[in-house]
């Protein structure tokens, strides 16, 4: 079932958090469809949807900061329904093993490396990793 279809089928829920959620995800995708005047491949949308998700993950410690609990909670209803759209994401074991294969295919020697390292790493977790996550993995190897 591709994403559209996914959407289109929740968007039958009648819960006011998952509806105005599926409502945003699917006003992005038809954004960034417009934008590049073309239908979306699954990288467009997995892009797309990371977008989404990082911005309530800033909201939600912004809210945390401001003492919005009521804000926190509506968010991260509305981050969980994001993240089912997401593909399943990598273990910590998993991520410092993907960053360990990089590290050997591109020969990386030390600190200096850190982009080389990174630019062949981040198309094999896109979506599946952090970047925080993957670029603190990168210089915990690379010492």
């Amino acid at each position: 079932m591709s994403l559209s279809d996914k959407i289109m089928t929740d968007m039958k829920n009648h819960d006011k958090t998952t509806l105005d959620t599926v409502r945003m995800i699917k006003s992005a995708l038809m954004n960034e469809k417009i934008k590049l005047g073309h239908d979306l491949n699954a990288d467009e949308e997995l892009t797309v949807l990371n977008r989404e998700k990082k911005q309530r993950e800033e909201s939600i410690e912004e809210f945390a900061k401001a003492k919005r609990d009521d804000l926190v909670e509506e968010t991260k209803k509305e981050l969980a329904v994001v993240e089912k759209y997401l593909p399943k994401q990598m273990s910590k074991d998993e991520l410092e093993s993907a960053v360990k294969e990089t590290i050997d295919e591109v020969g990386a020697k030390g600190k200096s490396d850190f982009g080389k390292v990174m630019k062949a790493l981040m198309p094999k977790i896109k979506g599946r990793a952090d970047g925080k996550a993957a670029s603190q993995a990168v210089r915990d190897q690379l010492n």
